[in-house]
């Protein structure tokens, strides 16, 4: 099947079949490894992205669903070389360890302060409840995302 959409600005066109996830289409057809595969289930978070403005686990959305749609990837967050403020606030803060997690949890934020340009701390707790860090305490994320609301 044939599907066209926006992925980080740029409209892409491929074909895919019916059974292959969105997680799979962007890490192994179109090469972005930032999007991981932790679970499998949609109980993580690591392979978040943001789908028409909502984050979407992409373990659990076949790519023939998102044809006409617009996707935003931890890759496409990232302008000419110079970081997204809600990456370097969290750079900042200290709220990246191993890493894993983090592009799902920036991207998670990420659709929150689209929606929500300044949420509370429990609107920050709801907005990233989808996404599990098995290294921080989710302090220093929190504060990340503070961080670049005010930004």
């Amino acid at each position: 099947m044939n599907i066209s959409f926006s992925l980080n600005g740029n409209k892409i066109s491929t074909d895919v079949p019916g059974n292959m996830r969105l997680l799979d289409l962007l890490r192994d057809k179109l090469g972005l490894a930032g999007t991981k595969e932790g679970c499998g289930k949609g109980e993580c978070g690591a392979c978040s992205v943001i789908v028409n403005g909502k984050i979407v686990n992409s373990c659990l959305i076949l790519a023939c669903q998102i044809n006409d749609a617009e996707i935003i990837t931890i890759e496409g967050l990232e302008n000419d070389g110079q970081l997204d403020n809600l990456q370097q606030a969290f750079i900042d803060a200290g709220a990246v360890q191993c890493g894993f997690c983090i592009p799902g949890m920036i991207l998670a934020a990420k659709a929150l302060l689209m929606n929500n340009p300044n949420p509370s701390d429990e609107e920050i707790k709801k907005g990233l409840s989808g996404n599990l860090c098995r290294c921080t305490g989710y302090a220093k994320i929190i504060e990340a995302v503070k961080n670049a609301a005010k930004m």
